[in-house]
């Protein structure tokens, strides 16, 4: 079973998969939003593609642990997609990711143009990476 990682943002959605152990991650693509339903359409037709099991999603929290008015946004958006195919969906604490994947972006001298483009995917990477080592250990 493979499971998807997602990096939902109110513009654009990271999209990453597992490997079919369950070990690595691997950056899919970054989404354009469009429509709610367009959107989901897309993301259940590369979930039945990947033969997906379940999706780990980032929750934006606060620093302080606290959840925000994007949390809701989030979830909203999940029962949306779970309606259309329904899998477990994992909610991952996902502070910091982005901050992380823009400095590994900065670091790897990408420029801020394409950075924009790859970001969002590589914070699904961080994410869904993130949630594969801790069902490891």
């Amino acid at each position: 079973m493979r499971i998807m990682g997602l990096d939902i943002g109110d513009k654009r959605i990271g999209i990453a998969v597992s490997d079919e152990l369950g070990l690595t991650s691997q950056g899919l693509e970054t989404l354009e939003r469009t429509t709610l339903e367009q959107d989901c359409g897309y993301l259940a037709r590369l979930a039945r593609e990947y033969q997906i099991g379940k999706f780990v999603v980032g929750l934006p929290r606060n620093m302080n642990g606290t959840y925000g008015p994007q949390s809701e946004k989030v979830k909203e958006f999940m029962a949306r997609l779970t309606e259309v195919i329904p899998l477990e969906t994992i909610y991952w604490d996902e502070r910091l990711t982005t901050v992380a994947a823009q400095r590994t972006l900065i670091e790897g001298d990408i420029s801020r143009k394409k950075r924009k483009k790859v970001v969002d995917k590589l914070a699904a990477v961080l994410i869904l990476q993130s949630y594969l080592d801790s069902i490891r250990n």
